[in-house]
This record gives C-alpha cells, structure tokens and sequence, in this order.
C-alpha cells in the first residue's frame, strides 16, 4: 500500500542544500555509519526523515525489517540494503505486520559490528537495535511504538480483532511494551520529531531528547485561492486517522469532501460514506498539488506526531481544520492575523460539524498561510540534524 506522498517528491532533491552545513566528512569515519528504518514500503513523513539522513551519510548501509523494491526515493535504493529474517518466513514481504511479535527478533538479529555511528529513524521497532559497545547510538523516534501504546486499541480493541485473537495480542502487546522500555537503554541520544512526540518519550522511556522537526518538501507546493467548493482530507486510511469522523461530519452538512489515501479502512469508508464524499486514490504529486490548491481547507481529524500533510496544505496557503491535539498544536496558528486554521475540541463529527458551519475560508490569508510552512523546511532539518550529530559525535570521541 503507498499513500501520498510519493516518490515523486524527491526527483530533483537528491543533492547537498546549497550554502547549507550539511556536511559530516572528517567528523565520523566514512563507510563507518549504520541507518536504521522501520520497513521501506512507501515514501511517507519517516521515509522523507531517511532521505535525508541517507543525503548526510552517502556510504551508509542501510537495516530494515522490509524493503520493497522500487517504493521509496532513488537515494534509498541506491544504498546497500540489508533485511531482517522476516523476508524469509512465509508471506513476510507481502504480510510483514503479522509478524510483530517477532520484530524484536529481528531487529536484534542486525549484525552491527564495526560500525562507529548507529542511526535509527524509528516508529515501531528500529530503535531497538544492539549496536557494538563503542558505538554511538541516536534514535530519531517518530513515536514510540505506535501499536501497543497510546493507540493499542485502534488495533487490538473490539471490533478491530476477535475475542480469540485479541486475547494472544494482548499478551503480545504487553511483551512488546516492556521490550520497547528495555530496549530503550541502548540509545545513547534522542531525537523527538515534535515536542508532542517528545513528551511520550519521556512518559514511556523517562529519558530526555530534543527535538527536531522532520522535513517537509515545502518547494514542491504552491500558494492557491481555494475556490472549487471541497474540502480535503489525505491520509493512509487506517483506524487511528479517524477519516470516519471527516466522512460523518460532511455527510451531516451535505458538503464535499475529496478522500486522498489508500488502506484496509477503505471498503468501510466507503460504506459509510454520503453522495457529497470522493475517494480519489493516491495520488501523484502533480495531482495532490493541484487538490491542496484549490481545497476550502483540508480536514484533519486524527491525531498525528507531527502531521506533514498540515504543513503541505499551508505551503499551498489553505488552512487547515483539525483535531486540538498532537503536532497539530506546534505547527497550525489558531488566532490572530496570521493565523493558518482552527481547531475542534473533540474527536467527534459533532465537533467538527460546529466548526465546519462557521467555517469562512476567506477569513485566512494565504500568504501568511504559506510563511508559517516555510518553518518546516528542508533546510532547516538538515542543519539541525548536523548539528546534533557533530555535538553528539564530539561528546563521546
């Protein structure tokens, strides 16, 4: 399954930043360097973090549990790629997620000897690594382990599994709690990708980290006016994204709403949804550019660590409604003459249906819109990232 973005999103953005500190040589010993990811399955807000980290340590190797050729962005494939044993099991490229229980194993089975730098770009179980004694272990965390903590029961509650099988995942969530606690003593620096995310690191983990905001193709967009009477609503359709409650709101005030996105929630969305509701697809970036420009405003009712595609609707200058929770809180402006979109209070279609009946896309201004996205550029990741790793380096060396 690949939602939006795409690859399409790095063509042309394979170089060093120009007049950008970028650059680690002489700092840690080239061909020295360890990169960690999750699965590479798709270009999404973690696989844009990977990018970027693979454009800082060109002679890298690369770990993942999972990597489908072709999926992710041309300097990705072009690293030496070594997977986990859960290629080998049966269905374990197509069906991976099934195997969860044995992601520590496999994680743990990465051979990471002779590495003087260990980079984990993690939202699941990449970093849980047992890298060499002297090695410098940093985790850039997306969230800590999405599906046994904070959204456990999207996945493993009442109507997402059997009695049967969600009695096994519960002991299996339970193991992979204390493993992901455990585990986390072997990281010797933190990186949290929102400040949101930063406070479950300290809940879960009690360790300290900093945080760096991940990077966001803002280049790749353009200001619009809106106008063509939809809303816009992009993302993977899984459970925790809560697209059902888009779906409910606009049924209820009969308005349009443009689905973006691909998933197992899907064949239920549609169900559910009212003639007002389009499901396009994934969509290329030309197309999803063209959605963002001339949306009302995107809706945004899940939520998200950070929330990329927040920032991509305001790099287009269109406001964004969304849930008053999670990354949204750090990167949308609710008040004043800068600000770039309004919150609902609670997850519910009824919250939202309120703010959608008062809802006046010309209330915003997309210039000012667009300027609060520009603080989410590549630029920026990329000389914090150097700077921390070379303090880090220093530190310990």
């Amino acid at each position: 399954m690949r939602t939006a973005p795409t690859t399409d999103f790095y063509f042309g953005m394979e170089g060093p930043i120009e007049g950008t500190d970028s650059s680690l040589k002489g700092v840690v010993p080239a061909g020295r360097v360890a990169l960690v990811h999750d699965w590479l399955t798709g270009m999404r807000g973690g696989e844009m973090v990977l990018h970027e980290l693979c454009l800082l340590f060109p002679e890298a190797d690369l770990f993942t549990l999972v990597h489908i050729p072709g999926s992710v962005s041309p300097v990705i494939e072009k690293r030496r790629i070594i997977e986990s044993p859960i290629t080998r099991l049966p269905w374990g490229r197509c069906r991976f997620r099934s195997y969860l229980p044995l992601f520590p194993w496999a994680v743990e089975a990465f051979d990471l000897k002779g590495y003087d730098l260990v980079v984990s770009s993690s939202h699941c179980a990449a970093k849980g690594v047992i890298p060499p004694p002297d090695a410098l272990n940093i985790a850039y965390i997306h969230t800590p382990m999405r599906y046994v903590w904070d959204i456990r029961t999207d996945y493993l509650g009442p109507g997402q599994l059997k009695a049967p099988a969600r009695v096994a995942a519960g002991f299996a969530a339970h193991y992979l709690r204390n493993w992901d606690v455990a585990s986390s003593s072997r990281v010797d620096r933190f990186i949290a990708n929102s400040r949101h995310v930063q406070s479950r690191i300290m809940k879960y983990y009690r360790r300290e980290s900093t945080v760096i905001y991940p990077p966001v193709a803002v280049d790749r967009f353009s200001v619009g006016n809106g106008g063509d009477g939809y809303y816009l609503t992009v993302s993977a359709l899984v459970p925790y994204k809560r697209v059902d409650i888009a779906i409910a709101a606009c049924n209820r005030l009969g308005v349009r709403l443009v689905v973006t996105g691909d998933g197992p929630e899907l064949p239920r969305l549609k169900r559910m949804a009212g003639r007002t509701v389009e499901f396009v697809g994934p969509q290329p970036l030309e197309g999803l550019v063209e959605l963002y420009r001339n949306a009302d405003a995107l809706i945004h009712p899940g939520e998200e660590d950070f929330g990329i595609c927040i920032v991509e609707a305001q790099a287009s200058g269109r406001p964004v409604i969304a849930y008053k929770r999670g990354g949204a809180l750090e990167t949308i402006i609710p008040d004043g003459d800068q600000r770039t979109g309004v919150f609902f209070q609670e997850q519910t279609p009824e919250a939202l249906s309120e703010v959608l009946r008062d809802f006046d896309p010309g209330r915003f201004n997309p210039a000012a819109t667009r300027r609060n996205a520009e603080r989410f550029r590549r630029e920026r990741f990329v000389q914090e990232m150097t700077r921390f790793i070379k303090d880090a380096w220093q530190e310990v060396k």
